[in-house]
């Protein structure tokens, strides 16, 4: 019976079932929390990358950059999403088709407009950098954007809900793993000689607003879409 069952109560109260469904629903949320949030990410550089490319600009990130985003900022904030507590409607929503896959068009149509939006913004910064100092600043304020984005971006990523609805401090993982990213990051753009490994150029108090900005501008308009959706609905 054991061997055939889909599921296996290990004690005499029925209720336990709404619990495990409800932590199942939860854990694969996560999971999709995070595919999402790495992908989107990773797009945007991708977008970024493909854009100077075909414009003839210099590449906006050295090696050292994407590695630093890929082993570092992004990590922290894809565990923070995976430790995301259920909310009180997930048991609301109808179960899913277990035969529909992840990467579904509109998953992917989610993925690449934020994926979009992230690169606008980096480039943005970027193209404001070329055109008062040149390629170094340049690619400064583009990794700078791009890792403080994506930061941000983990904050979009915890829920289909506005954050203004499940609450900020409903997962301290996030917050953790946000001001985590800050500290790597300001490491790398102001101790001389993580300056030097990452090839970070000096940015004045003008163009570090500019950096933040932009990065935090994909998730003002993300939060604010969710918002407007909440409130039609």
């Amino acid at each position: 019976s054991k061997d055939a069952a889909s599921m296996i109560l290990t004690d005499d109260n029925f209720a336990t079932i709404i619990k495990a469904v409800a932590n199942g629903r939860n854990v694969y949320r996560n999971i999709i929390g995070a595919i999402q949030f790495l992908l989107s990410g990773n797009m945007a550089g991708i977008f970024c990358v493909l854009f100077t490319s075909l414009a003839a600009l210099p590449m906006p990130f050295a090696p050292v950059h994407l590695l630093f985003i890929n082993l570092l900022t992004d990590s922290l904030p894809a565990i923070a999403i995976g430790m995301e507590p259920a909310e009180p409607d997930l048991l609301t929503i109808g179960p899913r088709d277990p035969k529909k896959g992840i990467l579904n068009r509109r998953f992917l149509l989610k993925i690449s407009f934020q994926g979009l939006l992230i690169a606008v913004c980096t480039m943005m910064s970027y193209l404001t950098g070329l055109s008062l100092q040149g390629a170094g600043t340049a690619s400064t304020m583009a990794f700078s954007t791009l890792t403080l984005a994506r930061l941000f971006h983990g904050f979009n990523c915890r829920s289909s809900h506005s954050i203004l609805k499940i609450g900020l401090k409903s997962n301290l993982w996030s917050i953790m793993a946000f001001e985590a990213g800050v500290l790597l990051l300001a490491a790398v753009l102001f101790v001389p000689g993580l300056q030097v490994l990452f090839a970070a150029a000096d940015l004045s108090v003008r163009q570090l607003l500019t950096v933040m900005i932009f990065a935090f501008l994909p998730t003002v308009i993300i939060q604010g879409m969710k918002t407007l959706r909440e409130g039609l609905e």
